[in-house]
């Protein structure tokens, strides 16, 4: 294979090897589209080899127009294949060559059936998206043109179809359409070469060679070009059949305040010189071991506690409350035990008249003060 096809050949893998790594960034393209394009079009000198009929030179083709369309599938991950139709349509310009003046009418159309593999690129923005990829096929190139050379009174016809392998690189740009779910508008270069050299038939009415020209004779035979490449920039829609929804809108989720935690502390209260328990107790203490069992507790603290007024004076008076206290204290932890709690979970004490709730002069009775804390520890 020629150098330039094998650096052609290096050039579309060093695309697909790009498109590897960037698929983490890729803008989908998911299920079936349709696209078609048109454009200009422009092909480089291409180079006519030596024959015994024909001279060397070089024929420069004017910009010419080029379309195609195709049809293709997205895989939803920046992939995307298609197949695709193409035509380029372009007049000789001028053959430049060593012998006068050449005048020249006439041109070549090139048209094909191509298979490309694309890969879509997402910068961030959702207004532009870059493409790019590579594909093969086969390319017919038909030529029909006149070169003539007034002074030598020389007229030569080419003319014919070939066929060959092409191949070409795509670069392009999509811009979706507001408000089109699915359509996107494109921009796009291309290059294409096809393997030569290209053969056309060729008709002189003389011979014209490199080392001069016979006229008179008729030459005839296979006029060679060793060069195509074509260059294409062109405009086109894509329409895609199954595009992805439009983002949802962004909208503040709400934080929720985190919920009351659960009372950590529970009061029962006593009447006064007493330590039964009141249907209002019984219903505070179910509550307690209700909690202490959903949250797993290990140790509960019973605290009992009485008011200053114990009836008896001094010393005395201070020792009745004391074991008031643990009177009210004891029948909470009964009634903990009756609810399911463990009774080695549970720790009694007793602290009398201290720790009062409600501070009072001495010897008053205070309903806040009666009372037994259950503590979930």
């Amino acid at each position: 294979m020629p150098r330039r096809h094998r650096l052609a050949g290096s050039a579309l893998g060093l695309i697909f090897s790009v498109g590897t790594i960037c698929v983490a960034k890729a803008q989908p393209v998911t299920g079936l589209y349709i696209n078609g394009e048109g454009g200009a079009t422009f092909n480089q000198d291409q180079v006519n080899r030596s024959s015994p009929s024909f001279p060397v030179g070089r024929d420069k083709y004017d910009v010419g127009a080029a379309g195609l369309g195709s049809v293709g599938w997205g895989f939803g991950n920046g992939f995307r294949v298609e197949v695709e139709g193409n035509y380029r349509d372009s007049n000789l310009g001028y053959y430049r060559s060593n012998h006068g003046s050449p005048v020249t009418s006439g041109g070549q159309k090139v048209y094909g059936a191509m298979a490309n593999a694309l890969f879509d690129m997402d910068l961030g923005k959702n207004w532009i998206f870059p493409y790019f990829g590579a594909g093969i096929g086969y390319a017919w190139q038909r030529s029909d043109f006149n070169i003539a050379i007034p002074s030598l009174g020389y007229n030569q016809h080419v003319g014919g179809t070939f066929g060959n392998f092409a191949y070409q690189a795509i670069f392009g740009l999509a811009f979706p359409v507001p408000h089109a779910p699915g359509l996107s508008l494109t921009t796009e270069y291309r290059f294409m070469t096809m393997l030569g050299p290209q053969s056309h038939h060729g008709r002189a009415n003389g011979v014209l060679t490199d080392a001069g020209y016979t006229p008179g004779a008729v030459a005839e035979g296979n006029r060679s070009t060793t060069t195509y490449f074509n260059h294409s920039a062109m405009l086109g829609l894509r329409y895609e059949f199954n595009p992805p929804p439009p983002p949802a809108p962004h909208v503040d989720t709400p934080v929720q305040a985190p919920g009351p935690a659960p009372a950590r502390t529970y009061l029962v209260f006593f009447d006064w010189d007493k330590a039964d328990l009141s249907n209002r107790a019984r219903a505070v203490i179910e509550a307690a071991a209700q909690n202490a069992s959903h949250v797993g507790e290990t140790r509960i603290k019973v605290n009992g506690y009485t008011d200053n007024s114990a009836g008896q004076p001094g010393a005395r008076g201070k020792a009745y409350n004391m074991q008031l206290s643990l009177r009210r204290a004891r029948a909470v932890k009964s009634e903990l035990i009756r609810d399911g709690v463990a009774e080695g979970t549970i720790e009694t004490r007793g602290f009398g008249d201290a720790d009062p709730l409600v501070r009072t002069k001495p010897n008053t009775r205070e309903p806040q003060n009666r009372r037994v804390a259950i503590i979930l520890d």
